[in-house]
């Protein structure tokens, strides 16, 4: 059995065997991180096998850390910013661009709401779903993946303020949902 080393070695040098094991052993993390993003499987499938296209075409300039021990943490981290942004850059294009509908953050300030600490992973996956795609998108760029606001904008081409009301609304309508989630599971179980 190969060392993850020699798998990576084995992609720059273009060896297909590894390049298989590697998109077997990450299929299903890039797919994770996908999912955030998308809500149609095909589309997910669609988009990780294009995240791999971009991994194998670009391993070469991966940039391994010193310590040996990092190493799979540190690819990790690359391919998945590698898949974010392949995923950011699909939902990019299928709209032509995002309406801001006149969002001002005097009339939706942001409030601090803390409902996913008590969710599971699959329970905020489904309430993440209901959000629409650009309330979704923020969401995930600022609470999953870190971005800050002056980040989401640039990526998104939306002014800063904005990307601060759509994140808001995401959070308050995933309340709303998660509100609503309870009351129903409460009514089965009451």
């Amino acid at each position: 059995m190969l060392s993850f080393e020699e798998i990576l070695k084995g992609c720059v040098k273009n060896d297909n065997g590894c390049k298989e094991m590697m998109y077997k052993s990450f299929y299903g993390y890039l797919m994770g991180i996908i999912l955030r993003y998308t809500k149609n499987i095909a589309d997910s499938e669609e988009l990780v096998n294009d995240s791999f296209i971009k991994i194998f075409k670009n391993i070469s300039s991966y940039k391994s850390p010193q310590n040996t021990e990092e190493l799979h943490k540190s690819f990790k981290g690359w391919i998945a910013q590698i898949a974010s942004r392949t995923a950011i850059d699909k939902l990019r294009s299928s709209k032509a661009q995002f309406y801001v509908d006149d969002l001002s953050e005097e009339e939706h300030p942001a409030s601090p709401v803390s409902i996913v600490s008590e969710l599971h992973v699959n329970d905020i996956m489904k309430l993440l779903n209901h959000l629409p795609d650009t309330q979704r998108l923020v969401f995930n760029l600022y609470e999953v993946e870190g971005f800050s606001h002056d980040e989401i904008s640039k990526m998104l081409t939306i002014p800063e303020s904005s990307s601060r009301v759509y994140l808001t609304r995401a959070k308050n309508k995933l309340r709303t949902l998660y509100l609503s989630t309870m009351v129903h599971s409460y009514e089965k179980n009451g």
